[in-house]
C-alpha cells in the first residue's frame, strides 16, 4: 500500500467531495479522504493500480487533479481553485467580473426615473444575457452534465437547471413574439453572476480558515548555506534551496536565518526560536550536539550543523501532513450532514417540480410558478452543510498547530467534549524527568564530604541510568578515581575495583540489604562490603503541574496518577499536586489494562510521554502524548503536546470542546437555513436573483462563525 495525496480543483461543495470519494472507493481505493474545503484528496493505493487512470477518472467527473504525488509529502501543490487556474475565465472571480457588466446593464431598468426603453427590447436583453449564459454553462452546465453522466448529481445541477430554465423560457417568448410575458433574461444573468460571486466568497472564506496551515507550509522551503570543501580543504558556502538538501549535508546557519532542515549542531551555539513548532516564543540556548528543528529561527549566534532529516522527513513536514490529514477527517457529528448531502440534489429537484406543479394549480399561471421553482433550485444549497464541519475543524486544528498542539484526527477534537477523568503518567509528564539530589548522608567518619562525592562521581560516571547521569552532572569533578575495573550489573548498579584492591559499589537496596534495614534511599555507596553512605534523588516537578491539576478539578474532571514508581513516591507526588487517585507500581501491561477498564467505564484522557506509554495512550478515549517534537510522538497518540507542553493541556481540551460547539452551531445554521429558505422561495417571497445572493452569503456566515475560533478564549 502506498499513501497518495492529491490537490484537486473544482470541488464546490460536499456533494463534489462525495462524488470523488465514491468514485475512488468504487475503484478499490482504501482510507479515502476528500476535503472539498482545501481541495485535498488522499487514499491508499494498491500496487496493482496506476494513478494515471484514477487521475483521468477524476478529470472525467468534472474536476482536475492539479498536483499529484506519491507519499504523504505530495500535494502542497496549488491553493484552492482560486489560485490554481490559468487562462481566461479560469477562476470564479474572473467569471464574476466577466459577467457583472452585462448583468449590471440588465439591472438598470430597476433604477427609478431611468426610462431606458431600448433595454426592454427582448433582442437587446438576449444579446446581453447570452455571454453570461455561455460562461455559466461552460462551468455549471459542464460540471452538472458530467456529474449526472457519472450518476453523482452535484450542486451545479441545481444552478444549471435554474439558469437554463429561465433562459430557454425567455428565448421561447422572444422567438414566438410573446416577449412581454416571457422576459426573464435578467433572472438568468443574475443567478449565474451572483452564484459566481458566492463561490468566490466561499473560496475566500475557506482560504482564511487555512491560514495557520499556510503559515506552517510556507516555512518548509527556504534558502540554505551548504558547506562544501575543495581538494585543498578550503571551506566554501554554496546557496541551495532547502528541498535540495539530503541527510548528512553540512550547513551554516547564521543570526536571523531559518533552520532549513532538521539537523544536529557540530560547532557553535545559538539562541533558537522554535515558536513555529511549539508555540513558545522564548528562545532556547542550543550548543554542540543539540538538535535543531527545521523551520525554527536562529535569533542570535552562528552554527555549523549536519542535516539529519530533510524535505518530507522533517518534523515540520510531518506536522503539516498531520494537520492536513486532521482537517480532512470527518468526526461522527458530520455523518448526518453527509447522508443528507448525498440525497440533497434529487430531493431539491423533486421539491422544485412540486413547487412548479402546486403553484401552477393554485395560481393558474405558469410564469410565476416557474420563477418560484427556479428560486427553490437556486436557494437550496447544500454547500453550507458540507462547509459546516471542515471550516470549524480547519480553524481548530490550525490554531492548535500554531500553539504546539497537534490533533492526529478530527474525531479526537469531538471526543474532548465528554472527558470526565484525566490519567497522568508520572516521569516526564508531571515531572521533568531530570533528577536532583535531595539528600545524602556519609556514614563513615573517616571519609570527608569531598572524598564521598569523588567516589560517587567516579562510579556513576560510567552508568547510563538517568539517576546516575543527574548525579554526575550535579557533582561533576576533574580528579576522579582511576579504577582498574568497572562494571554495570543490571538491576543492582555500578561495581568497581581500584589499583589498591578496594571494591566499591553504587547500588540499589538489593545490594545493601544485608548492611542496613533502611530501604527508602535511591543509591547506596558500599566500600569493601561496608556501607559508607547513601543518596536520595527526587524527580523535579514541572512548575505548571499543580495549576493544571487545579484547573481540571475546577472543571469537574477527576485526576488520576498512574505510575510504575514505588507507591510511597507516587503518593507523595499526588499529595503535593492534589491528585485524587493513585495507582502505583504498574508495568506497561498493567497500565494498558487499567486504561482499557477506565475508558470503558468513563470517557478518559491519558497524558503520557508517548514512547513507553504508547499502548495505554492508544487505548484511552483520547491519548495525549507529551513527547518532544519527533516523528515517534506523532505516531503514538491522538493529540501531541509539543516540547513537553503540559501547560497547553487546558487549551487542547478547550479547543476540542469549542470546535465541536462551532460545528454544531454551523450545522444548525445550515439545516435551519434550508428548512426556512425553501418554503419562502416556494411561496414566491424570494426572487431567483436574490436567492442566488443569499445562497452565497450563507457560506460566508459559516466561515465567519468558524473564524471566531481564532480569537475566542477556549480555556
Amino acid at each position: 500500500m502506498e499513501k497518495i495525496q492529491w490537490k484537486v480543483d473544482g470541488m464546490d461543495c460536499s456533494s463534489c467531495a462525495l462524488t470523488i470519494r465514491k468514485y475512488l472507493e468504487k475503484e478499490g481505493m482504501k482510507d479515502v479522504r476528500v476535503n472539498f474545503a482545501t481541495g485535498d484528496v488522499s487514499f491508499n493505493l494498491d500496487d496493482q493500480h496506476k494513478t494515471a487512470g484514477l487521475s483521468k477518472g477524476i478529470n472525467d467527473l468534472g474536476y482536475k487533479v492539479a498536483a499529484d504525488g506519491h507519499g504523504a509529502h505530495a500535494g502542497h501543490g496549488h491553493e484552492h481553485e482560486e489560485n490554481s487556474g490559468h487562462g481566461f475565465l479560469s477562476t470564479h472571480l474572473q467569471r464574476f467580473w466577466f459577467c457583472l457588466p452585462f448583468t449590471a446593464i440588465l439591472w438598470l431598468h430597476m433604477i427609478p426615473g431611468l426610462h431606458l426603453h431600448w433595454l426592454m427590447n427582448p433582442w437587446v436583453q438576449l444579446g446581453l444575457s447570452l455571454p453570461v449564459f455561455i460562461a455559466g454553462m461552460l462551468f455549471f452546465g459542464k460540471s452538472a452534465w458530467k456529474s449526472l453522466r457519472n450518476g453523482y448529481p452535484n450542486m451545479n445541477v441545481l444552478v444549471a437547471i435554474g439558469a437554463a430554465a429561465s433562459f430557454v423560457y425567455s428565448l421561447y417568448g422572444t422567438l414566438t413574439g410573446q416577449a412581454q410575458d416571457y422576459m426573464f433574461y435578467e433572472t438568468t444573468a443574475t443567478i449565474i453572476t451572483l452564484v459566481f460571486l458566492g463561490n468566490y466568497l466561499e473560496d475566500a472564506s475557506i482560504a482564511s480558515t487555512q491560514r495557520a496551515l499556510k503559515k506552517l507550509a510556507v516555512n518548509q522551503k527556504v534558502m540554505a548555506n551548504m558547506l562544501t570543501y575543495d581538494d585543498q580543504h578550503e571551506e566554501h558556502i554554496f546557496p541551495i534551496e532547502s528541498d535540495q538538501l539530503h541527510s548528512g549535508d553540512l550547513i551554516l546557519i547564521r543570526t536571523g536565518e531559518q533552520v532549513p532542515a532538521d539537523c544536529k549542531i557540530l560547532w557553535g551555539e545559538a539562541d533558537v526560536n522554535e515558536a513555529i513548532i511549539t508555540g513558545e516564543s522564548v528562545p532556547l540556548h542550543k550548543i554542540s550536539k543539540d538538535s535543531l528543528i527545521g523551520g525554527s529561527i536562529i535569533e542570535n549566534g552562528s552554527v555549523k550543523a549536519q542535516v539529519t532529516a530533510a524535505g518530507k522527513d522533517t518534523v515540520l513536514a510531518g506536522i503539516v501532513n498531520l494537520v492536513k490529514e486532521a482537517q480532512g477527517e470527518k468526526p461522527p457529528v458530520q455523518q448526518l450532514a453527509d447522508k443528507i448531502s448525498a440525497i440533497f440534489v434529487p430531493v431539491v429537484l423533486s421539491l422544485a417540480a412540486i413547487t412548479l406543479i402546486v403553484n401552477w394549480i393554485v395560481l393558474g399561471e405558469f410564469t410565476p410558478s416557474l420563477m418560484r421553482a427556479i428560486a427553490v433550485l437556486v436557494i437550496a444549497c447544500p454547500c453550507a452543510m458540507g462547509l459546516a464541519t471542515p471550516a470549524a475543524i480547519a480553524v481548530g486544528v490550525g490554531r492548535g498547530a500554531r500553539n504546539g498542539i497537534l490533533y492526529r484526527n478530527a474525531t479526537s477534537l469531538e471526543l474532548f467534549k465528554n472527558i470526565r477523568q484525566v490519567v497522568f503518567d508520572k516521569t516526564g509528564t508531571l515531572t521533568t524527568g531530570k533528577f536532583i539530589i535531595s539528600n545524602f548522608k556519609i556514614l563513615e567518619e573517616s571519609i570527608s564530604e569531598e572524598e564521598f562525592k569523588r567516589i560517587v562521581y567516579s562510579l556513576e560516571k560510567y552508568s547510563n541510568h538517568p539517576i546516575a547521569k543527574s548525579v554526575t552532572s550535579e557533582w561533576k569533578m576533574k580528579n576522579e578515581i582511576r579504577f582498574k575495573t568497572i562494571d554495570e550489573i543490571k538491576g543492582l548498579g555500578m561495581q568497581a575495583a581500584d589499583r589498591d584492591g578496594n571494591l566499591y559499589q553504587a547500588a540499589s537496596y538489593k545490594a545493601a540489604a544485608a548492611l542496613t534495614k533502611e530501604d527508602s534511599h535511591n543509591i547506596y555507596i558500599i566500600k569493601n562490603d561496608q556501607l559508607i553512605g547513601w543518596l536520595d534523588v527526587k524527580d523535579e516537578i514541572r512548575p505548571e503541574a499543580k495549576p493544571i491539576i487545579a484547573y481540571l478539578q475546577a472543571k469537574g474532571i477527576k485526576t488520576i496518577l498512574l505510575s510504575g514508581d514505588r507507591k510511597a513516591k507516587a503518593e507523595e507526588l499526588a499529595k503535593e499536586l492534589g491528585i485524587e487517585e493513585v495507582i502505583a507500581e504498574q508495568t506497561p501491561a498493567q497500565k494498558l489494562q487499567i486504561i482499557t477498564e477506565k475508558s470503558a467505564a468513563v470517557p478518559t484522557a491519558m497524558v503520557g510521554d508517548g514512547i513507553n506509554d504508547a499502548p495505554a495512550l492508544a487505548k484511552a478515549t483520547v491519548g495525549i502524548s507529551m513527547s518532544d517534537a519527533s516523528q515517534m510522538a506523532m505516531q503514538t497518540a491522538q493529540v501531541v503536546l509539543m516540547n513537553h507542553g503540559l501547560k497547553k493541556l487546558p487549551m487542547a481540551l478547550g479547543l476540542g470542546k469549542h470546535t465541536y460547539t462551532t460545528i454544531k452551531q454551523n450545522l444548525f445554521w445550515a439545516f435551519a437555513y434550508n428548512v426556512i429558505a425553501i418554503p419562502i422561495a416556494a411561496l414566491g417571497l424570494l426572487k431567483p436573483g436574490f436567492a442566488a445572493l443569499v445562497m452565497g452569503l450563507s457560506d460566508v456566515v459559516l466561515a465567519i462563525n468558524s473564524g471566531r475560533l481564532y480569537v475566542k478564549k477556549v480555556e
